[in-house]
């Protein structure tokens, strides 16, 4: 059964959140926040809500700066800014709980919101989301130590937000790049060649140092509640390295891990293996 999915705005606190949200058949379907990665939107998970959308309550905002989202022209592209638009997102739509799927930028907005929230997360679905040093490549590191003072540092930032670079975020890794489809980074692309969307990218590219300087207390929140997780990884991601999944272990021992021979977009490759397993996981979490 495929998806009905409805796409929708609604205003916080000067922004013009777009977002999409499923139709499932029950009232009471399970609801997952689908929190999406750089350089994309909540278009990314199109293939997801189409296959879980019907029995689920999917819902996809797009952040300040990316998609179809509008913010104004002095926003201050932060990702405490990113998770407060967030926050009053879901305050908005009314959510009191959600399982909350997060990947790549996904993961320090989202454990924002855990952190302020806790009450709010009935589970979590880790792909390719990063909270541990281990999790970081070297380029990673690299990109994160860029400030704004040292020369060259922007232009190296821009160097990403070209059609070359956003198309190596979708095929880099995979197994059969035959199998990711071009209009993700084609359109991601058409999102960054806006107006005042590089600028964005850089100014949070240069905030990125304040994620990992959470680490610590994310760890802790996992530590406390110890939320159902699952996690599913691509093993060849050039950013978030494999070690990143494992070390979710430590402090959620008991989360279920799949790693997946693909790269930093999991889903664009092995969607028929994530989906099910994430059905599985709501149906296992998800009150009666």
């Amino acid at each position: 059964m495929v998806a009905r999915t409805v796409h929708r705005h609604v205003e916080v606190d000067g922004v013009k959140v777009f977002y999409r949200e499923s139709e499932p058949a029950r009232d009471d379907a399970p609801v997952l926040l689908l929190l999406h990665g750089f350089p994309s939107a909540s278009h990314q998970f199109r293939r997801l809500i189409d296959v879980l959308g019907a029995r689920y309550r999917l819902i996809a905002p797009d952040y300040p700066g990316f998609g179809h989202t509008e913010a104004p022209a002095d926003f201050d592209y932060r990702f405490d800014r990113l998770a407060d638009i967030t926050e009053g997102f879901v305050e908005r739509l009314g959510l009191t709980r959600f399982v909350m799927y997060v990947f790549d930028f996904g993961a320090p907005v989202g454990f924002r919101l855990a952190t302020r929230h806790p009450e709010w997360i009935a589970g979590l679905v880790v792909q390719n989301g990063n909270a541990y040093e281990e999790g970081l490549s070297d380029g990673a590191r690299d990109f994160i130590a860029l400030r704004p003072e040292v020369e060259g540092a922007e232009e190296t930032i821009r160097g990403l937000l070209t059609l070359e670079g956003t198309r190596g975020q979708y095929e880099g890794g995979t197994s059969r790049s035959e199998l990711v489809a071009p209009d993700g980074w084609t359109l991601d692309q058409h999102f960054l060649d806006v107006p005042g969307r590089k600028e964005a990218q850089v100014a949070l590219a240069f905030d990125y140092h304040s994620n990992v300087e959470l680490y610590g207390e994310w760890h802790e929140w996992l530590r406390k509640h110890s939320p159902a997780t699952l996690i599913t990884w691509g093993s060849n991601d050039p950013f978030f390295p494999e070690p990143g999944a494992h070390a979710y272990l430590r402090d959620v021992p008991q989360a279920e891990l799949h790693v997946f021979e693909t790269g930093h977009f999991a889903l664009e490759e092995k969607l028929p293996e994530i989906a099910p397993l994430i059905a599985g996981f709501l149906d296992r979490v998800w009150p009666s």
